[in-house]
């Protein structure tokens, strides 16, 4: 299933993951093997967010068996290990972040943004930000998701700015982000609307976020948009709910089964 351009604007809409047991029978057939999971799931969305490689780094073997089962044309959006967001903090990654880009690298065509999830207790420090930011390779998209609100501020919107590093967008129950864009593309997150990975959006909220993304995107090349409230494939429903109205269709058309 191919992007989705809306005034010059391309959309990829899909969720954190793939490869949950739980939703066989909702998403997945359930006598489809695992090892067919990806492609199934590509022949709904263009792109998918990889959260796996936060907490370890795929294997050689695994990214190419990832690009031999997607289609053309789908991207691939990789969570930055936690060694080098949440062990290391952000400093003396170097070698960390070389060993994670030359894995990144074997997607080729495929890779998308790679998203550095900062954990909620590092409040802002812009040294140690600039300093992190003049390592990453200006040829691969980069996105940083912050969950301290001490980040929120004009100073670090403009750092990101200066370096083309998008500012990522994201709902969360209990923290409030604000809504910028300081990159070519746009990167947004939903965690769920009853707490940390559940609780659907459903198509009101979506219909507001779909607005709220065509006004941020503006003027942007794409946007990457990942659903993740796994739980009862609640992720797949509203990623597809906000995939059919990226591309003009109504919201409550879609049924309300998987």
């Amino acid at each position: 299933m191919g992007m989705t351009a809306v005034n010059t604007v391309r959309y990829f809409v899909g969720t954190s993951g793939w490869h949950y047991d739980h939703w066989r029978g909702r998403l997945y057939p359930p006598e489809l093997a695992k090892a067919r999971w990806l492609t199934y799931y590509a022949r709904s969305f263009p792109t998918v967010e990889v959260n796996a490689s936060f907490y370890r780094l795929p294997t050689e073997n695994a990214l190419r068996g990832w690009y031999e089962q997607s289609p053309p044309g789908f991207v691939f959006a990789l969570k930055a290990s936690r060694l080098i967001t949440h062990y290391r903090r952000l400093l003396g990654t170097a070698e960390a972040l070389a060993l994670f880009f030359a894995r990144a690298r074997l997607l080729g065509e495929k890779l998308g943004p790679i998203l550095y999830q900062l954990p909620p207790d590092m409040a802002r420090d812009d040294t140690r930000l600039a300093g992190f930011l003049a390592q990453l390779p200006p040829d691969l998209k980069h996105a940083i998701e912050f969950r301290h609100p001490s980040w929120f501020t004009p100073p670090v919107y403009e750092l990101l700015g200066r370096h083309g590093v998008a500012f990522c967008v994201f709902h969360l129950v209990g923290l409030a982000c604000p809504l910028v864009a300081t990159a070519p593309f746009v990167y947004v997150r939903f965690h769920g609307t009853g707490g940390k990975y559940w609780g659907a959006y459903g198509a009101e909220r979506l219909e507001r976020w779909r607005r709220q993304i065509e006004s941020l995107s503006a003027g942007r090349e794409e946007v990457y948009a990942y659903f993740n409230n796994d739980a009862e494939a609640q992720a797949v429903y509203d990623a597809r709910l906000l995939q059919a109205r990226l591309q003009g269709g109504p919201l409550n058309g879609l049924a309300q089964h998987l």
